[in-house]
C-alpha cells in the first residue's frame, strides 16, 4: 500500500491474521471501508528505523493514535514487533505478531 512519500508500516504476519476468528475476518474482508480503516491504522507517516523508535503515542494514517512501548521489546498497541527495518520502495516495514484494530 503506497501512502504518501514515505511511510512506516506495521505488517501483521499470516499467523497474526489467523488469530482473528474466521467469521470476523470474513466480515472485515467484505466491508471495504472498515478494511481500509484497519489497514491504514497499521501505517504512520515518515521513515522510522528501529534504532529511532521511541515510546509514546503516534498518529496513524487512519487518523487514530497507536501506542508504542519499548520496555522489554518494542510493541505497537500490545503487538510484539518481531522483525524490523524491512525497506520498501515507499517506506519501512516492521513486522508485528497481531493485527491491531482501531478503537
Amino acid at each position: 500500500m503506497k501512502v504518501g512519500a514515505q511511510s512506516i508500516g506495521h505488517a501483521p504476519t499470516d499467523a497474526a491474521f489467523a488469530k482473528i476468528p474466521k467469521a470476523d475476518l470474513d466480515a472485515l474482508l467484505k466491508d471495504k471501508a472498515k478494511l481500509t480503516a484497519v489497514l491504514t491504522y497499521h501505517v504512520v507517516s515518515g521513515k522510522v528505523m528501529a534504532a529511532d523508535v521511541k515510546a509514546g503515542k503516534v498518529k496513524t494514517v487512519q487518523g487514530s493514535e497507536i501506542t508504542v512501548a519499548t520496555a522489554g521489546g518494542v510493541t505497537v498497541d500490545g503487538a510484539k514487533v518481531s522483525a524490523t527495518d524491512i525497506v520498501a520502495s515507499n517506506g519501512v516495514i516492521h513486522v508485528i505478531d497481531s493485527v491491531i484494530l482501531p478503537k
